[in-house]
Parts: C-alpha cells; sequence; structure tokens
C-alpha cells in the first residue's frame, strides 16, 4: 500500500469521526457553505464577466452576445452555450487540450441549471425567425479548485448575465447590423441558483471541499428557480442516495439556494 493511499484512508477516517460530531475539516457545519465572494465587470471587453470565489476554489467567467443562425429546430429562440475550461495552474492534474468527461460534465451541469430554469426569455432574442438570433455565449476558466466546481462556476455565470448588456442588432437586407450606442439588459426570468452535497457515509454536507470529494460516497446538484420550484438535478459519484436522503438534499437546496439568491439578485 503506497503512503499516498495510507493518507488518503486516515484522511477520510478522520472526516468520518468529525461528521459524527457534526463537524468538519474546516470547522463549519454539515450544512454551511464556506465564504462566497462575488465581482463583476472583471472583463472590460466581455458583454458582462463575474468572477466567483467558494472558498478557495476561484472561477472567472465571460460573456459574450453576438448575432448567429438558430438552431435548426428552434428558430424561434436565441442561442445560450456555456463552456468551460479548468487551466493547468489551478490544478496539478489539470492539463492543456481536449475538455475531458470532469470539465464537459461542469459546462453541462451550469448550461442545464440556466437552461432549465428558463432565466434567460430566449423567445425576446430572435432578430428574424429561422434565420438570425442573438447568441449568448458563456465560457468560464477555472482558476483555482478546492472542490465543488459546480456551484462556484454557477454563480460566476449567473452573476456574469445579470451584470451583461446586450447590444442592439437591426435586421437590414437580410443581415444583422450592430445599432451603435445601444444596449439593454438580458430579459431575465428568474435567477437559477445550485446547491451541491456530497453523502459521506450516511451523512450530508453541503459544499463539499476537495478533501471531501476524494472520500464521498456519492454528490448530487440541485437547481432551484426565484420561486424555490427545483428544476435541474446532476448525480454523480459511485454510489447513491436513500429516499429520505433525496428529500433532505431537496430541502437543503431550496433553503441554501434562497440565501444565495439574495445575493445575486444585488447584481441586477
Amino acid at each position: 500500500m503506497t503512503s499516498s493511499v495510507i493518507i488518503e484512508q486516515l484522511k477520510r477516517e478522520r472526516i468520518l469521526d468529525l461528521l459524527k460530531e457534526g463537524k468538519r475539516l474546516d470547522g463549519r457545519g454539515l450544512y454551511d457553505q464556506r465564504t462566497l465572494t462575488i465581482e463583476t465587470g472583471i472583463i472590460p471587453k466581455a458583454d458582462g464577466s463575474a468572477r466567483a470565489r467558494l472558498g478557495d476554489t476561484e472561477i472567472v467567467t465571460g460573456v459574450k452576445i453576438q448575432p448567429d443562425k438558430p438552431f435548426p429546430d428552434l428558430g424561434d429562440k436565441g442561442i445560450l452555450i456555456c463552456t468551460a475550461e479548468i487551466l493547468p495552474l489551478a490544478d496539478p492534474g489539470a492539463e492543456p487540450g481536449p475538455p475531458n468527461e470532469e470539465v464537459i460534465e461542469l459546462a453541462r451541469v451550469v448550461d442545464r441549471g440556466i437552461r432549465e430554469t428558463e432565466m434567460v426569455d430566449l423567445k425576446q432574442l430572435v432578430l428574424k425567425k429561422d434565420k438570425s438570433v442573438i447568441g449568448i455565449f458563456i465560457d468560464s476558466s477555472v482558476i483555482n479548485t478546492d472542490g465543488n466546481l459546480f456551484d462556484t462556476c454557477s454563480y460566476a455565470s449567473v452573476a456574469a448575465l445579470l451584470s451583461c448588456t446586450v447590444p442592439k442588432y437591426e435586421i437590414k437586407e437580410d443581415v444583422p447590423a450592430l445599432v451603435e450606442g445601444q444596449r439593454s439588459k438580458p430579459p431575465i426570468k428568474t435567477i437559477p441558483v445550485s446547491v451541491t452535497m456530497a453523502r459521506i457515509g450516511e451523512h450530508i454536507v453541503v459544499d463539499p471541499t476537495a478533501d471531501e470529494e476524494a472520500c464521498m460516497n456519492a454528490r448530487i446538484t440541485i437547481t432551484t428557480n426565484s420561486e424555490g420550484n427545483i428544476c435541474a438535478i446532476q448525480k454523480g459519484g459511485n454510489d447513491g442516495f436513500a429516499v429520505e436522503q433525496l428529500f433532505k438534499c431537496a430541502e437543503i437546496a431550496i433553503s441554501v439556494g434562497t440565501k444565495i439568491r439574495k445575493r445575486l439578485e444585488q447584481l441586477m
């Protein structure tokens, strides 16, 4: 048995011992998030941008808005696409090149949370039905990792959207043309908030750190809208949740989500 395996086993035992007492390695309660800070307007050339820090996990997101062709089966809606990358400087295990499964899942979970809550009214972003629409492209870069990339990336993406402005375009001779000097806020309908929880043994913890993720049995991310309705769920890990644990996770997601949403509402 290697020294790294022994260290991980000892760390897991320490985490489990603390959880039995309702404690965690960093002193938080089981359902407490780490300190969240959000800054907007950090990328001058972007149409919107934000930096979110959740503990030591840090993500920068930029929004680019431009005319585009609609998807073939969605000619009456604008485009919204989320992408993500983990920079090599953010994590020793990150490598340059095409995104791996972890990065693809990160982008999809954030995209689904924004899309399924219908945060942006995409029908208001149509310039000419079936021909030309406005596309919103949300790109996130992980600057530092210490667990729970899903929530940090989601908060950065939502904050960047809330703080962005949309250029005005007009159709001239079937071609979208920019109207100089005219911008507006995006058609925001609701504010999605994701809350990620991990099951370690029989204990549920909110906002797991990298150490907690390394020894978790299962993970779940639940995204709610401003009405407190659950709109998206993503499960991860090698194991599952009991029914009563899922109900508890739903309650936690709604409660914690309400607190985070109040922070995000200040950006509108």
